[in-house]
């Protein structure tokens, strides 16, 4: 196979979003700040966008389809960023910190 011609074969597309899931997967859990957390739920919603996005290119015969979904998938995940850090902002106006592990008062 030659080099130039990586980008026609979907498998590549799908390990890189594998790639893309386990590091945000990965991330959700070991990321001790919920700005960490944040950007690893990210990571997931590009790997949904990319994995669309190459059923869409190599197997769906409207090409239209998968990109509308993508565009959805990147209004959910703008507005999740909007809501996400006013939340965080007003956790740390409470507490002064950001760790999940400070803010355990909420469980009482």
């Amino acid at each position: 196979m030659n080099l130039l011609q990586i980008h026609q074969q979907p498998a590549i597309y799908f390990v890189l979003a594998a790639f893309l899931l386990a590091t945000g997967i990965y991330g959700l859990i070991r990321r001790r700040t919920l700005i960490g957390m944040l950007i690893a739920g990210e990571l997931i919603f590009a790997a949904a966008s990319l994995n669309l996005m190459t059923v869409n290119r190599f197997f769906a015969p409207d090409p239209t389809v998968g990109q509308i979904f993508v565009l959805f998938i990147m209004g959910l995940a703008a507005a999740e960023v909007a809501i996400a850090l006013s939340i965080i902002i007003a956790v740390y106006r409470n507490y002064r910190s950001i760790h999940p592990s400070d803010i355990s008062e909420l469980n009482r």
